[in-house]
């Protein structure tokens, strides 16, 4: 891609502040308290240690422990408010969407942590939160989670917290629409039914953006994911859907799809792309590795080189910034290398300062790259 795409890419940001104050978004259904945590290498003291930085050589010392046993001290980094869907919707906030979130954020009132999110934002929680201890190592991380309040999130639970014509009158007024996580939210097939039966046909008007995460769906069935996939695809006719993927998940996606897996270059992520765009037949296909990403639509494939840093301060929640930062790019009409160069760069600012950014600070660190 031309180095000039960031600086256009900045020109269009800028210039979108206005309309992206208009435009509302509505995001859901999960939510985590995330604890981020270093593993400890060797204590020096009380205060002094150092961190191991390699997944493998935690994996090696885990290994050599087998039939025996091993003490593993986690150092807090930091507490934050955690989930697909909260870190997206924090970061459209923080870029200036008007924000609507749904999801189980603490029943009957919010937790503590998602108080400053839900300050910006109009919160709708309909459970207690999951927890998640995310274990970052400079080349990985491990995330850790206990789900027993998850299965709260069902659509019974939303409609007893919110009225179904609520519901609707909310996807009514809202631009893009996000439901992000079925891998963990072991009712969102069932909510989405209800969503294409009850909702979507009432909603008339130009179609809405309709963006989906699976969330590493490695630990769900083939059939189930293959069945996920034919309601993702469905949802087409009544929005633009677009499905966000990280690398291994369009590898998984393919595999059910019957399409080869992908090696990590430009030109076959791009291709892989528009083959799961193809089948699928829905709007958008993004695919984000850790150092590059690639999407699909009607205009063909592009792909876009991020901001890559060996030294993150965090790297938990870096897709979903790059979702929020490439839905941006989609709701103010950006091309698609355009949108991707929106979505690495979202990213790129996220990893370097553990903050979302605000729309002006994203220009101004597009304008560096």
């Amino acid at each position: 891609m031309s180095s000039s795409l960031p600086l256009s890419t900045a020109a269009a940001l800028s210039g979108g502040a206005a309309r992206l104050a208009a435009s509302k978004v509505l995001v859901g259904l999960d939510g985590f308290v995330d604890t981020i945590l270093h593993v400890v290498a060797q204590r020096e003291s009380a205060t002094k240690y150092t961190r191991l930085t390699r997944m493998r050589d935690f994996a090696s010392r885990i290994d050599a422990a087998a039939g025996l046993s091993a003490n593993f001290e986690f150092v807090t980094q930091m507490v934050k408010l955690g989930g697909n869907g909260p870190i997206m919707a924090h970061a459209l906030g923080r870029a200036g969407l008007p924000t609507t979130y749904i999801g189980n954020l603490g029943a009957p009132n919010i937790h503590p942590i998602f108080a400053p999110f839900a300050r910006e934002a109009r919160v709708i929680s309909i459970a207690e939160p999951g927890y998640t201890d995310a274990i970052e190592f400079e080349d990985g991380k491990l995330m850790c989670g206990k789900h027993e309040s998850l299965k709260e999130v069902n659509w019974a639970n939303l409609l007893r917290h919110l009225p179904e014509e609520k519901l609707l009158a909310i996807f009514r007024e809202s631009a893009l629409i996000a439901l992000v996580n079925w891998t963990m939210l072991t009712q969102m097939s069932a909510i989405w039914t209800k969503l294409a039966t009850r909702i979507a046909p009432k909603l008339g008007g130009e179609k809405r953006w309709l963006f989906f995460d699976l969330a590493d769906p490695a630990k769900r069935s083939r059939e189930d994911l293959a069945a996920a996939l034919r309601q993702i695809a469905r949802f087409q006719k009544h929005f633009r859907v677009i499905l966000g993927l990280n690398l291994q998940e369009s590898r998984q996606v393919g595999e059910v799809l019957g399409f080869p897996a992908p090696e990590e270059t430009y030109g076959t992520v791009a291709q892989h792309a528009s083959v799961l765009r193809d089948a699928l037949k829905v709007d958008t296909v993004v695919i984000h590795p850790t150092h590059f990403a690639a999407a699909a639509d009607a205009s063909g494939a592009a792909h876009v080189v991020g901001p890559f840093t060996p030294k993150p301060k965090i790297t938990t929640g870096a897709g979903d910034h790059f979702n929020a930062g490439f839905c941006v790019g989609r709701l103010l009409g950006l091309d698609l290398a355009s949108s991707l160069q929106s979505g690495v760069a979202t990213s790129g600012y996220y990893v370097r300062h553990a903050a979302s950014p605000s729309l002006k600070e994203l220009v101004k660190f597009l304008r560096t790259l």
